[in-house]
């Protein structure tokens, strides 16, 4: 067993034993074993569980104290002080709340971020001990923080403001508590009723039991039995049962109904707007919910407030609506609301997103208090606009004043490092989450596993994954796509395995990501499984994963399946553009094009891969009719002045030698890039127009554009079939001096240049000189050479490797046999044929294609020419552009 697999186990089951341990001595015995194999101090898991079983059996607190302050180099996180406090106040040590204090003040001093079950845990003592100036700077930093969006958070600041009477401030908690629970309700009820505030108490109770209705969504029919209950009774007139009526509609999209309750309404509270605009919001209907905001502004008696402009701000970030934002703006400013830094917070965030950071700068320059949250907002509104550098710099001075960083920070931050190539500083924000504890945290180490994997350091990001404790799926997720993203298919699929065999299961993200992998690597096997598992859990009816199989069985070459699975999901224009390209690279290419029609028919618009694949399908078998049709249409789309469409097009004249068209293509091309010369460059040496062809390479580098391997590939024919040795000669030179590796195709297309022009001598001396092995388009390149200038001997030398490497090519015996019928060796050719058949090599039959009416069709020719001349006979049939394309 591997060694990290052995410390796992052990860590694990440890971990089990500590939790359960019945007595002291158990707990000691457990510990000794964990120092023993060296679990102890770096396993944090491990201590604080052996803090709290010390706790609970001995009222000794050095051990605690001890274990904490050994632990703490390791993992300095809010995790490991929760511990402390809690330890210490199960062991009732006196004092207790001072010491708690103390911890507390400790962990802001050194950086330390306080987290959701820290505040509690402060809140509670402040609240038995009636500490209430320090309850309420405790309330303070957890604003700050962004933890009064935390329901637990909450519901101890409930009890808090009732311990010392503050029924106010209870309100105010429960009023704003963005959610709440069954027990911020009791703690409510229960703080009203301990101060014998009746009435108040009883309406909380009626609000708590229609609220109940609004969080059940199995309950709605039974909500709207109670909604006609409470007309017949007369509550409809109540304000508070019309809010809960209000949400209870909207918890269930029935917007016409919530708008409904608000409309009739005889009186309303500010509540009542904002519930109206959170449930139009949480529906996504944004113009709605601007229109309320609106309606408030103008006929209502109740202006809004910090709630209002916090939920409606986003709204407006969205539709990027920057006069609106401009409007609330001016709207707090001249009510104070400026002033409260939830509200900057927002208008800092909605600038940003309608893409006017200035604006955004402006007024988190102008805040008069910022937390944590205000400067996550302008590192993401810098990142958002493309202003990375700004981003850093923020990011640097939010350091500098003493800001403690939290994960979103991290995650904000990470991603624009990347952009930027700035890996190094990646690195150093990795051990600055290592020092802050902040790599535990998920969300934090997401964004480290994504900045490593982008970086192509896929060890790194397994590093990080692999020292999580606690892994969700979006982890799992984030990791598929480190190994898929970076050409590690089978560790992508294993992970896969891995993460079911860790009862997680995979989502539609996770199979998304995987299937590319498998495609890649022709795995289709694989592939099969995962298809399966989408059709156990159901996640064959997403579109993206339907479509992630539909190009995984393409790519493998099963369009049959593929076409399968198009056929039973939902279909989109990706769906048909898979379907497009992949038949378009195969022998069934008028599928392309029956494709291509049917989203018009079906209402869906083509794109540039649609284009490119058809015109493809087109060249593939020389439509030129279709292939002008869809050029008219494209030129109708303003298609046509896309690069790779215009690349297809030249593609496709110049495959149906129709270069006057391909001409004219090119010559509309705004911005040529290296593809477009290269397809002119051999579809003029195609066409054996040779020396445009090399005119046409000595202009694409008068024309700034840098030649590729392709070019040299295709002047280096150019001259070969024009005998221009020297030409020929001097751009293989210039290639090597551009530090163009040399391919076997370039060094075939020296050996055919030399062997034409009778250079025999140089083309043996540069097959012997190269240092590797050559493949079949070299000793091919030679067997044509000295075909045609009859040297025989040299030509069996050449056919000797030929047909070692292609033993099954008919395209060689015949080249070796006709040569030697040249130079009248009949019996040697005889035995070329004679070993043909033995060896079961058939002559590739040719090809004719002709259009029939409406259907276009395809006939293999045998060698006697019969079916060929049968045809011609039909001369009814060959009635439009007869094309032929004979294999030898």
């Amino acid at each position: 067993m591997p060694q990290r697999d052995l410390v796992s186990w052990y860590q694990k089951d440890l971990l089990c034993f500590c939790v359960n341990t019945k007595s002291l001595v158990q707990t000691q015995q457990l510990h000794a074993f964990a120092i023993i194999h060296g679990l102890l101090p770096t396993s944090t898991s491990i201590s604080a569980a052996l803090i709290l079983r010390y706790a609970a059996f001995s009222s000794n607190s050095r051990i605690v104290q001890m274990m904490f302050n050994q632990s703490l180099p390791f993992l300095r996180s809010a995790f490991l002080y929760n511990t402390l406090i809690r330890a210490r106040t199960m062991m009732g040590v006196a004092d207790v709340h001072i010491f708690t204090f103390d911890v507390y003040n400790g962990m802001l001093r050194s950086g330390v971020v306080p987290h959701d079950h820290t505040f509690p845990f402060v809140l509670k003592l402040c609240t038995d001990y009636t500490e209430i100036k320090k309850g309420l700077e405790v309330h303070g930093m957890l604003m700050k923080l962004g933890f009064d969006y935390d329901v637990f958070v909450n519901n101890t600041l409930l009890l808090f403001y009732g311990s010392f009477g503050d029924l106010a401030g209870a309100r105010t908690v429960f009023n704003e508590m963005p959610k709440r629970d069954l027990v911020s309700w009791n703690s409510v009820i229960r703080v009203f009723s301990d101060s014998k505030c009746y009435f108040e108490a009883i309406g909380v109770i009626k609000e708590m039991f229609l609220w109940s209705l609004c969080t059940d969504y199995t309950e709605i029919k039974k909500g709207l039995e109670v909604h006609g209950m409470l007309m017949k009774l007369g509550f409809d007139y109540d304000v508070f049962v019309n809010n809960t009526l209000l949400l209870f509609y909207g918890s269930y999209g029935d917007l016409a109904g919530a708008r409904m309750v608000f409309n009739e309404m005889p009186k309303r509270d500010l509540v009542s707007w904002n519930s109206v605009i959170r449930v139009f919001s949480d529906s996504k209907c944004y113009f709605e919910a601007i229109g309320v905001i609106k309606e408030m502004f103008l006929w209502s008696e109740f202006k809004p407030n910090v709630v209002s402009v916090v939920s409606v701000l986003p709204v407006c970030a969205v539709l990027e609506d920057e006069i609106m934002v401009s409007e609330i703006h001016c709207y707090g400013i001249k009510v104070g609301l400026d002033c409260q830094v939830s509200a900057g917070n927002a208008f800092v965030d909605a600038y940003g997103k309608c893409l006017n950071v200035e604006s955004s700068r402006r007024v988190f320059d102008e805040m008069v208090e910022r937390n944590v949250v205000s400067w996550n907002a302008m590192i993401g509104t810098f990142a958002h606009n493309g202003f990375n550098n700004h981003a850093l710099e923020s990011f640097r001075f939010m350091i500098d004043e003493g800001w403690r960083v939290n994960s979103t920070t991290i995650s904000s931050l990470l991603p624009f490092l990347v952009e930027l190539v700035k890996f190094s500083k990646g690195r150093e924000v990795h051990g600055f989450c290592l020092r802050t504890g902040l790599e535990c945290d998920v969300f934090s180490a997401n964004a480290l596993i994504d900045m490593y994997a982008k970086s192509e350091r896929s060890a790194e990001a397994s590093a990080v994954f692999y020292n999580l404790g606690s892994r969700k799926v979006v982890s799992w997720n984030t990791m598929v796509a480190n190994f898929a993203q970076n050409r590690l298919e089978l560790e992508a699929i294993g992970l896969v395995r891995e993460m079911q065999s860790s009862g997680e299961t995979p989502t539609s993200v996770t199979l998304t990501n995987v299937l590319p992998a498998c495609e890649r690597i022709g795995c289709l096997h694989s592939g099969k499984e995962i298809h399966a598992r989408s059709i156990r859990n159901g996640s064959v009816t997403d579109l993206f994963v339907s479509n992630a199989i539909t190009d995984m069985y393409a790519k493998c070459g099963c369009l049959n399946l593929a076409q399968n699975v198009f056929d039973m999901s939902l279909r989109d224009e990706v769906s048909y553009n898979i379907l497009i390209v992949g038949y378009s690279q195969t022998s069934h290419c008028s599928k392309s094009l029956e494709l291509f029609s049917e989203m018009v028919l079906n209402g869906m618009k083509h794109d540039t891969v649609s284009f490119v694949g058809v015109l493809s399908a087109c060249a593939t078998i020389s439509a030129i009719k279709q292939g002008k049709e869809i050029h008219a249409f494209a030129v109708r789309r303003m298609f046509h002045e896309h690069l790779f469409v215009a690349n297809s097009l030249l593609d496709l004249y110049t495959k149906c030698g129709r270069i006057d068209l391909s001409r004219n293509v090119f010559d509309r091309i705004e911005n040529r890039d290296v593809a477009s010369w290269n397809t002119m460059i051999l579809g003029y040496g195609m066409l054996g127009d040779l020396h445009t062809a090399v005119d046409m390479f000595e202009a694409m580098g008068e024309d700034g554009v840098e030649h590729d391997s392709v070019s040299y590939i295709a002047v280096l024919s150019a001259c070969s079939h024009g005998g221009l040795v020297d030409k020929g000669k001097k751009y293989f030179n210039d290639m090597l001096a551009r530090n163009i590796e040399p391919s076997q195709m370039h060094y075939a297309c020296m050996v055919d240049l030399l062997g034409r022009s009778g250079l025999m001598d140089e083309a043996i001396n540069l097959i012997t000189g190269l240092p590797f092995k050559l493949d079949s388009n070299v000793w091919a390149a030679l067997l044509g050479a000295c075909r045609l200038r009859g040297n025989e001997d040299l030509g069996s030398w050449a056919a000797e490797h030929l047909l070692k490497l292609q033993p099954h090519h008919p395209g060689y015996y015949a080249l070796l046999s006709n040569m030697y019928a040249e130079a009248g060796r009949w019996g040697e050719a005889d035995r070329i044929r004679e070993l043909m058949k033995l060896r079961g090599v058939q002559k590739t039959p040719g090809l004719v294609g002709f259009k029939f009416k409406t259907r276009s069709m395809l006939l293999l020719l045998d060698k006697d020419w019969k079916d060929w001349i049968h045809v011609c006979r039909l001369r009814t049939l060959v009635e439009v552009g007869c094309f032929l394309n004979f294999r030898v």
